[in-house]
C-alpha cells in the first residue's frame, strides 16, 4: 500500500513553480524539482505524476494569481491606475528575492516563448492565459469609461507592452528605462479614453 503524501501541496507547488519561472520548463530536472520541493521521487509521482502535469499546474496557478493580482487592484483603485500599478509593481521599490524576479520575465510570455514548436500544447495553454489578462485589461479600460470598441486596440496594446516589458527585463536593463516606457504608456492610454 502506497504512503499517504506528507507534505502541504500549495508550498511545494509555489516551490516548483518559482524554479519552472525561474529556469524555465526544459532546463528544469527531475532532481532539481525534488531538491527544490523537498519532496521524495515517490511522493512526486503519486502527487503530481510527471513533471509535465506539475508545470501545468504551476502554469495555472501563476495565471490564477496574476489575474487575482488584477482584479483585486481593479477593485481597490481607479481602473487606469489599476493597470498601471500592474505593471510598474516589478520596477519600484523591490529588493532582495523580489528584485531578482521582476527580471525573470513573466511565466507566461516565457513558456510561450520557450515552448512555441517544442510543446505546442503548453505553448498554447500559456497563450489563453495571457489572453485572459487581455480581457481584464479591457474591463478595465471600460471600467474608466471606454466603450468596448474603445478598449479593444489599447488592451491590445497593453498586452503588447506586457510582453515586451517581461521579454526586456530578462535583459537586466535599468528599471527606469521600464518605468519611462510604463510612463508613457499610459499617458497615451489616459489621453485616447479621455
Amino acid at each position: 500500500m502506497a504512503r499517504p503524501v506528507e507534505f502541504e501541496r500549495p508550498k511545494v507547488v509555489n516551490r516548483a513553480l518559482a524554479l519552472f519561472w525561474h529556469q524555465g520548463y526544459q532546463a528544469t530536472s527531475l532532481a532539481d524539482l525534488l531538491a527544490t520541493m523537498g519532496i521524495g521521487r515517490s511522493s512526486f509521482y503519486a502527487a503530481f505524476t510527471d513533471k509535465r502535469s506539475l508545470f501545468i499546474e504551476c502554469l495555472d496557478f501563476f495565471s490564477a494569481r496574476t489575474l487575482e493580482l488584477l482584479q483585486r487592484a481593479r477593485a481597490e483603485t481607479p481602473p487606469v491606475d489599476a493597470l498601471q500599478s500592474f505593471f510598474e509593481r516589478n520596477f519600484i521599490d523591490a529588493g532582495g528575492a523580489a528584485a531578482d524576479r521582476g527580471h525573470w520575465g513573466c511565466m507566461l510570455v516565457n513558456t510561450v516563448l520557450e515552448m512555441a514548436g517544442v510543446d505546442d500544447d503548453l505553448s498554447s495553454r500559456a497563450s489563453r492565459h495571457l489572453s485572459d489578462m487581455q480581457r481584464v485589461f479591457q474591463a478595465c479600460l471600460q471600467d474608466a469609461g471606454a466603450t468596448p470598441a474603445q478598449a479593444e486596440e489599447p488592451a491590445a496594446m497593453l498586452m503588447l507592452l506586457n510582453e515586451g516589458i517581461r521579454v526586456s527585463s530578462r535583459r537586466r536593463l535599468p528599471d527606469a528605462e521600464h518605468l519611462r516606457s510604463i510612463a508613457t504608456t499610459f499617458r497615451l492610454i489616459r489621453s485616447a479614453i479621455a
